[in-house]
C-alpha cells in the first residue's frame, strides 16, 4: 500500500502562487497515476488534475487549466501541484490520491492523503 501526505497549503492573496506537495511512502509513485482533488466548504469534492504514470500525460479541470501545473519528482517520490494566479474560488482543502488510471471519479482512487488547506484571501 502507498501512504500519501500533502503539504504546502496556506494563506495567499488573490493572484499569488503556492506549490503543494504529495509525498509517498510504502510504494513508488511511478506505479500510480496521481490526482489532485479539492473540496470547498459545503461543496462536493472536485477533481483538479491528474498525472498519468503510463506516458506522462497530464490532465486538468477547466477551472484550473492554464493556471495549475502537476509534476512528478520520482527521485523524491513526490508529486507537486504548482498553483498560479490563485482566485478566491480556489479556496479548499486539497487532497492527492493514487489510483489505477486518471479519472475524475473519486471511486477510481484507492489511496488518499489527509489534505492540506489552501485559503485565498485579501
Amino acid at each position: 500500500q502507498v501512504q500519501l501526505v500533502e503539504s504546502g497549503g496556506g494563506l495567499v492573496q488573490p493572484g499569488g502562487s503556492l506549490r503543494l506537495s504529495c509525498a509517498a511512502s510504502g510504494d513508488t509513485l511511478e506505479n500510480y497515476p496521481i490526482a489532485w482533488f479539492r473540496q470547498a466548504t459545503g461543496k462536493e469534492r472536485e477533481w483538479v488534475s491528474c498525472s498519468s504514470y503510463v506516458d506522462g500525460s497530464t490532465y486538468y479541470g477547466d477551472s484550473v487549466k492554464g493556471r495549475f501545473t502537476i509534476s512528478r519528482d520520482n527521485d523524491k517520490n513526490t508529486v507537486y501541484l504548482q498553483m498560479n494566479s490563485l482566485k478566491f474560488e480556489d479556496t479548499a482543502v486539497y487532497y492527492c490520491a493514487a489510483g489505477s488510471k486518471c479519472t475524475w471519479f473519486r471511486d477510481g482512487y484507492n489511496y488518499w492523503g489527509q489534505g492540506t488547506q489552501v485559503t485565498v484571501s485579501s
